[in-house]
């Protein structure tokens, strides 16, 4: 197996899980005290992990009101930030529109749209690491779990209950913050195995 080499979902299945982040290491931020103390921990690091989730749209013609949650990860834990319950978004803001942080994610595009969108912030020094691995005249898209089958020969679960979840509730299940942290916390070690193979 090689990073190059595109896996099928069948032959991602039978491989080894994941193991990404344990509930304790995940935390949401639900006040300004809170968000202090993310900001100190975020805010030192060259690298985050970085992720958004929107409830998801049903009827034709339904307009998303995401981003309804913003994650970041550092190598050990993953932060969870409700921006519509959070009444001062201002570290936050510092953290994505920073240019000495780089945020690492996949597909990061409607991300990036929506918050510009929603909140007014312009993110800055985004890696978008599917790119990272597309060889010339291809034109596939690599996710999350199929990075982590290629690097790590193991098999990222995700969750379809969760994806398709309601992000924009008033209290998060643990299922629903284990799943929003692990895409940030993937994202990060995805790059830093791109790093320490020299690829980026």
């Amino acid at each position: 197996m090689t990073a190059e080499q595109h896996l099928s979902k069948d032959d991602i299945r039978t491989l080894p899980s994941y193991p990404g982040l344990a509930p304790m290491a995940v935390s949401v931020v639900a006040n300004e005290a809170e968000m202090e103390a993310a900001y100190h921990q975020l805010s030192v690091c060259r690298v985050l992990g970085f992720d958004t989730e929107s409830r998801p749209t049903f009827h034709k013609g339904e307009t998303s009101s995401g981003p309804h949650l913003v994650q970041l990860a550092t190598a050990t834990h993953a932060y969870l930030f409700p921006v519509e319950r959070l009444a001062d978004l201002t570290r936050l803001r510092m953290i994505l529109e920073s240019p000495a942080i780089h945020k690492v994610g996949f597909e990061l595009g409607s991300d990036v749209q929506r918050l510009r969108a929603k909140l007014g912030i312009e993110c800055a020094a985004l890696v978008d690491i599917g790119r990272l691995f597309r060889q010339p005249g291809e034109h596939r898209t690599v996710g999350a779990v199929q990075a982590v089958a290629r690097l790590f020969g193991q098999c990222f679960r995700k969750s379809k209950r969760q994806s398709t979840s309601n992000w924009a509730s008033p209290v998060l299940s643990e299922a629903q913050c284990v799943y929003a942290g692990n895409d940030a916390y993937v994202a990060l070690q995805v790059y830093r195995e791109l790093e320490r193979q020299g690829r980026v």
